[in-house]
């Protein structure tokens, strides 16, 4: 069994790789990649391995980009230092986890799992593995704070905003959190019925929209019940856009 291990702290790598060794001695580590990048190209130029150990995050950004750059044809179990309050937002179909530091009767159990599927039911757990990654980040975005990674649920989001380059996501509690995805890249997995892309700095959402004023030139200034880093101005030419998506025949 051909196994690649996606992992950015070497300490952490070092470990499974050895833990896999000592128990399960005919898989054979195939290639020990470190980012998102490197995973990506790896995966579009070598055959298909039997099984990918993933890190959750990586040093370049959040693991489930890779299900949006390429196509995933391996099981996949994740490894991840997030707490069980992080772990269960995570939590969908049969993914299997692993909380480091990693236990071997955890590994044992997420390993016989595969290995008891049959070619048919390995096909189907990579495919609701895909389906579940294009998903996930639908419902809920990964987010910095301090040394901490935590999934900020999309109900939670009061709107999302670009300024140089960086954006920030604001909450419906008036936090703010760094965000390393674009505008562009966020849209598309927003509900169309639950936010709106006011312009090029800010996507609003709905629950988070307090009044709205007409402002100079046939604008308008959309108001939420947080603070935001600048007024939120619908051009001219998107009014009539905007006003449909409020009355919900968008």
């Amino acid at each position: 069994m051909k196994v690649i291990v996606v992992e950015d702290e070497t300490a952490a790598a070092v470990n499974l790789m050895s833990m896999l060794r000592q128990t399960f001695p005919q898989m054979e580590v195939v290639a020990q990649l470190e980012s998102v990048t490197e995973t990506v190209e790896w995966l579009e130029t070598n055959d298909t391995p039997d099984l990918m150990f993933l890190d959750i995050h990586l040093a370049d950004g959040s693991a489930f980009t890779i299900f949006e750059k390429t196509e995933v044809a391996c099981p996949v179990i994740f490894t991840t230092a997030y707490d069980q309050y992080a772990l269960e937002a995570f939590h969908v179909n049969s993914i299997d986890y692993l909380l480091k530091p990693i236990k071997e009767e955890d590994l044992r159990r997420a390993v016989d799992k595969l290995e008891h599927l049959s070619q048919a039911g390995q096909r189907e757990y990579v495919r609701r593995v895909g389906d579940a990654m294009q998903q996930r980040g639908a419902q809920a975005f990964l987010v910095h704070v301090r040394d901490r990674i935590i999934p900020l649920r999309r109900e939670h989001i009061a709107f999302f905003y670009s300024s140089n380059e960086k954006v920030t996501i604001g909450t419906l509690k008036g936090e703010l959190f760094p965000f390393d995805r674009t505008l562009e890249a966020v849209m598309p997995q927003l509900p169309e019925e639950e936010f709106f892309r006011a312009n090029r700095q800010f996507i609003v959402a709905r629950e988070a929209i307090g009044d709205i004023v007409v402002w100079f030139g046939n604008r308008l200034s959309v108001n939420l019940t947080v603070d935001t880093p600048e007024r939120v101005i619908v051009s001219k030419a998107r009014v009539p856009e905007f006003k449909r998506w409020l009355q919900g025949e968008r």
